[in-house]
């Protein structure tokens, strides 16, 4: 069952055209990746579909639901929540209180708020950090608390604008386990991302945009070897090499 419906959704700019005509979807329990070269209009949609933006046409649906006019904070209280590519902690609070944000948004009750973000803080892989100011954290750290908060909402869809960006090796891999493991607690995922090698491993769909309108989707091994998405985006070398990294399946 298709938890997330994209129809037909087109995003102007006045005579900019930033999303075209571009329809897919998001099944329950699953992991997307949405990616394409930069200025594809990933973003875009991004903000579409959560509510900073209202489509020029086209229709969303969330769980059946038409919410192609909800703003972003109806949209969290339905269970669909993002973050950001530039994250925003809030800077003089500790880890723990900027989750706890996110927690009081499924109610006032002290206590249980307190039970979520501690739960939401381990999944994210933060519980040495729980007591740290966040504005002193490392980019990588940012990264999984901007994840924990949007966690601790209590999200069906988790929507994530390029949670590995600007991280290191270690980092990318750690960030993989926790979408994993997201995945496990069943939580649906939509996720943009240009470290390629992470989302294969990890999205049972891709959708790939290219100026605005989408030119592919499928399963990861389909995608790498659409013509059309190697000559947008990927190149014929990368699409090798990703090929032969992964034994010729990028889920494997």
């Amino acid at each position: 069952m298709a938890l997330l419906e994209v129809h037909n959704v087109t995003m102007k700019f006045g005579s900019l055209v930033a999303n075209d005509d571009v329809s897919f979807g998001v099944e329950k329990g699953s992991v997307v990746g949405l990616i394409g070269p930069n200025g594809a209009g990933k973003t875009t949609l991004f903000n579409c579909i959560s509510g900073f933006y209202r489509p020029t046409s086209g229709k969303l649906l969330f769980k059946g639901q038409d919410v192609t006019n909800l703003p972003a904070y109806e949209m969290a209280r339905l269970g669909a929540v993002r973050t950001f590519q530039v994250v925003h902690p809030l800077k003089e609070m500790t880890v723990l209180d900027n989750v706890l944000v996110g927690a009081f948004l499924r109610g006032a009750d002290t206590d249980k708020a307190h039970e979520i973000a501690r739960d939401c803080i381990a999944l994210c892989h933060l519980e040495d950090m729980s007591g740290r100011m966040a504005g002193g954290l490392p980019i990588g750290y940012k990264k999984r608390l901007e994840m924990a908060r949007a966690l601790a909402t209590g999200p069906e869809l988790l929507m994530l604008d390029e949670a590995m960006a600007g991280l290191t090796s270690t980092e990318i891999k750690a960030a993989v386990e926790i979408i994993k493991g997201l995945q496990k607690r069943g939580i649906t995922l939509l996720v943009v991302e240009h470290i390629m090698e992470a989302i294969m491993s990890v999205a049972d769909k891709i959708v790939v945009l290219d100026g605005g309108i989408k030119i592919a989707e499928g399963p990861p091994q389909e995608v790498v070897n659409d013509e059309r998405v190697i000559t947008a985006y990927l190149g014929a070398k990368f699409s090798q090499r990703l090929k032969a990294a992964q034994g010729g399946d990028p889920r494997e």
